[in-house]
């Protein structure tokens, strides 16, 4: 029989929890993933912004059915809501294991969240090298073992996080932050390697330089963000929306196949050697 090809995508049916979803990367995939079917818990710890997520998801959603019917309205075929926030501070550890024994059982775990000090290695702190590496990286490894365990228990269920270019590239000022980024990739294939027997996928997403509230800095330095620019392929940045589509692709059956992998969603920026084109 055919493949059902035209439902690829499709999400219906599964719980999805975002973590970082009150802006930036995150809020787009939340969303993204309900426009699909899934119903998705926008967590965040700033809860206003989680609270914003929801709503921009639940107005006046238009959406369609696994058979390509169109939908409207805010809840899924068995009344919940298509998005709902959840207060959620990833640096406690017990408020990580409480979400994962309250809320609903997560067949879909991405998570966003990252911070960045941006100095040179002689200049950093210890203070400053803690606080990156704990929501960078600790935060990530008490999510997977939250999360990962319920859905081994269960026999399915797909995990993204996010890397970023800088887990393969590097550039003065980056170093704790591309540390972490490098070595959220081997914990997730770490982590596909344990749990791929029992039905589990887990990937990494390295994305380039995307216009969200960490990259600010950037953006407010004209020189600095044209550079950037001018470094991929596309020559442009990124807006948070571009990377909605890869998040649907991993959580989805179309990558029923795809685990331990990175996807980077760079505009050719670690595929191009250098910053300086050769005359022809």
């Amino acid at each position: 029989m055919p493949h059902d090809y035209a439902n690829l995508f499709r999400l219906d049916g599964r719980h999805a929890l975002v973590v970082g979803a009150g802006s930036g990367i995150g809020r787009e995939a939340a969303l993204a993933l309900a426009a699909h079917g899934a119903r998705v818990t926008c967590a965040d710890r700033d809860l206003p912004a989680a609270e914003q997520t929801a709503a921009l998801g639940n107005a006046d959603r238009d959406t369609s059915d696994a058979q390509g019917n169109p939908t409207r309205g805010t809840s899924d075929a068995q009344g919940n809501a298509a998005l709902t926030p959840y207060e959620l501070n990833v640096l406690d550890p017990e408020a990580i294991t409480t979400a994962a024994q309250t809320l609903d059982p997560v067949d879909i775990l991405v998570f966003t969240a990252a911070t960045n000090v941006r100095k040179r290695i002689l200049d950093y702190t210890g203070e400053e090298f803690d606080r990156v590496v704990a929501l960078n990286l600790r935060a990530s490894f008490d999510l997977i073992r939250a999360f990962g365990k319920q859905m081994a228990d269960r026999g399915r269920g797909s995990i993204i996080g996010f890397s970023s270019i800088r887990a393969t590239t590097v550039e003065p000022g980056q170093s704790v932050y591309a540390a972490t980024k490098a070595g959220l990739v081997q914990l997730l294939r770490t982590a596909a390697a344990e749990l791929g027997p029992n039905g589990v996928r887990v990937n990494a997403i390295a994305p380039g330089v995307v216009e969200t509230p960490l990259t600010a800095q950037i953006k407010a330095n004209q020189p600095w963000y044209d550079a950037y620019a001018a470094k991929s392929a596309l020559n442009r940045w990124a807006t948070p929306d571009e990377l909605a589509g890869a998040v649907v692709y991993l959580a989805s059956d179309a990558a029923s196949f795809v685990t331990g992998s990175v996807l980077h969603v760079d505009a050719g920026w670690t595929a191009i050697d250098g910053r300086f084109t050769p005359p022809t």
